[in-house]
């Protein structure tokens, strides 16, 4: 096993800060230095609860659950305080602060910012995330995802990468990162070995990078060893097979001992830190999904990850027990005295690179006035200027009703298909505003356009009493209606989806059953018909005969705002497609 040399990169430490390392483990107890290896998960803000859990498990690191700048920052304030040995604090900073804080600014989901095609943008969702995250007093960020999209069945990275080529996602990444570490912070790029091959999300299941070696050198490979070149200090290990490396690595292993990153030595110990050269810290992802639960026994699950190489074990299930299962492969020599070492110096490195060792604890939460920053007006700008270079006129063939116009299109139904995730509903994302349909319905509105919300059939049953669901479904199947119910009353059809999909098996639409009506575009050879998808890049699949089809990626009101503009005509689309959004098909391109 390599052990890490704090003079070299990532850390630069001089010899002040490695006694500082070196001292601080020394006087460690061993429930300390468990307790490093931890990031907590806080079920409650309060200071008695933050004191008691700090106090008691001693944890080296936390990301919390989203909440307001001021909420976040007195958290942080008081996690410093109370804690001995300064703490790493993470955040999601995937898509700009807003992963920071819940009032943070997002600037735009990976793939938006692909599409740009402009690296500048990267840099600034790195450097926004970066000062609104430090305003709250974080220092760690799990990001930038640095996953490469190859298959559009994928559910857990259709949005969260910059997109399917290694050279613009190394780009992209790299700028990000620039700009996150100019406020002093640390990027864990994820999810190592990379996700975008398989169609499943190691959240619920299994999921494995059938690359070959060759096939991943060229690939993420290519990104994860320009990542490091350029000074990355933590790798977030992701809950993905690669059979192939572990194979080289382990010439003997038999299918069924294949595990996830997070509990491999081949991939975490032979081939980031050996082969790639990766000096820095090891995190794995959250250890509740099944791609490591389904694997072994929790109480084999700590120690062995640490055991593999990762440094720092992401959240607690329950404290009491993870803390004794962590201890008990330490007493049982699952982990080494060695190794436990090695994982110290790496988490302690981070802390002095961050010069958290200079600092009290009323220095390293930074003053309060600076919470100003969160969402500026610069700030939202960038986002807005985003929207407008991101969003992607992928097809336009045939007729093409754009732009448009109130003497041509002046009555347009306006079809949802939606579902929000539970991540959204969590975050507080559902019903604290106007609805992106209510309000893209106004903007067209205030074109001059006559605007209808189409609610289905089935949106209408679910309200009857339950005795008269039955017949009205059969009702409903045993009933025609003539096209012209369509076509006289419309001039223009736009089906708007937002179809988030963090969590669930597929990110696919969930047509409503119904016979002839608009929920399915059947009718783009009876009238003109748009399809704009708000989310998920990939919905081409599914409507392969639609003619014009938009991805903005997002349903933010400045992207509606810029959606509009180019509907009308006085903005051109100027978004290059990032990924394969024909999926690969030959019917979505006709």
């Amino acid at each position: 096993m390599a052990r890490v040399d704090l003079k070299a990169k990532p850390y630069y430490l001089d010899d002040e800060a490695i006694k500082w390392v070196k001292d601080t483990i020394d006087s460690m107890t061993i429930e300390e230095k468990i307790g490093q290896l931890f990031v907590n998960m806080g079920s409650s803000r309060t200071e008695e609860y933050l004191t008691d859990v700090v106090t008691k498990y001693k944890f080296g690191a936390v990301r919390y659950n989203p909440g307001t700048a001021k909420e976040v920052y007195d958290q942080n304030r008081i996690l410093q305080k109370v804690s001995k040995i300064p703490m790493l604090i993470a955040a999601n900073t995937e898509a700009g602060g807003n992963g920071a804080c819940t009032d943070g600014t997002e600037i735009g989901l990976e793939v938006k910012v692909g599409a740009t095609n402009d690296a500048k943008y990267a840099y600034e969702m790195g450097r926004v995330s970066g000062i609104e995250a430090a305003a709250v007093g974080c220092n760690w960020s799990f990001a930038p995802i640095v996953d490469i999209n190859r298959n559009w069945r994928n559910p857990i990275i259709s949005s969260r990468t910059f997109g399917d080529d290694p050279d613009r996602v190394l780009e992209f990444s790299k700028a990000y990162m620039k700009g996150f570490m100019e406020s002093n912070m640390v990027c864990a790029m994820k999810h190592f070995p990379g996700d975008g091959i398989d169609e499943r999300d190691q959240h619920l299941s299994n999921s494995v990078n059938t690359y070959s070696c060759e096939e991943w050198d060229e690939t993420f490979g290519k990104v994860y060893k320009g990542m490091i070149d350029a000074g990355v200090h933590t790798v977030m290990a992701g809950h993905i097979m690669m059979p192939a490396y572990q194979k080289f690595f382990n010439p003997s292993m038999k299918p069924e001992e294949t595990m996830p990153a997070t509990l491999c030595k081949e991939l975490i110990t032979d081939l980031l830190r050996g082969k790639l050269g990766f000096n820095g810290m090891v995190v794995t992802d959250a250890s509740h999904m099944v791609g490591m639960t389904a694997m072994m026994k929790r109480s084999d699950i700590l120690p062995n990850a640490i055991a593999a190489g990762c440094d720092m074990f992401l959240f607690f299930n329950d404290p009491d027990e993870d803390f004794e299962y962590m201890m008990n492969g330490y007493k049982n020599g699952v982990i080494t005295e060695e190794r436990l070492q090695d994982a110290l110096e790496r988490i302690l490195g981070v802390k002095a690179y961050l010069g958290l060792h200079k600092k009290t604890a009323e220095e390293i939460t930074p003053p309060e006035e600076g919470l100003s920053v969160i969402g500026s007006e610069e700030f939202k700008a960038i986002a807005r200027e985003v929207s407008d270079k991101a969003i992607t006129l992928v097809k336009n063939i045939g007729d093409s009703p754009l732009p448009l116009s109130p003497e041509k299109h002046k009555r347009i139904l306006l079809v949802p298909q939606e579902k929000e995730s539970a991540f959204a509903l969590m975050a507080g994302g559902a019903g604290k505003k106007e609805s992106y349909i209510d309000y893209l319905k106004n903007k067209l509105e205030a074109e001059g356009f006559e605007v209808t919300i189409y609610e289905s059939a089935i949106d209408k049953i679910a309200k009857l009493p339950k005795e008269e669901v039955g017949q009205a479904m059969k009702n409903m199947y045993a009933g025609k209606a003539p096209i012209t119910n369509i076509t006289d009353n419309y001039d223009l059809i736009i089906q708007v989806a937002y179809v988030d999909s963090l969590c669930a098996t597929v990110q696919r639409i969930e047509w409503k059953l119904s016979k002839g009506t608009p929920d399915m575009p059947w009718y783009v050879h009876e009238l003109p018909t748009i399809f704009i998808s708000l989310c998920c890049p990939f919905h081409l699949a599914d409507v392969p005969q639609v003619k014009t089809y938009i991805n903005a990626y997002d349903k933010n009101n400045h992207t509606l705002d810029a959606l509009v503009e180019k509907l009308v005509g006085r903005s051109e689309f100027k978004g290059i497609d990032p990924v394969d959004s024909f999926c690969g098909l030959p019917d979505t391109r006709w």
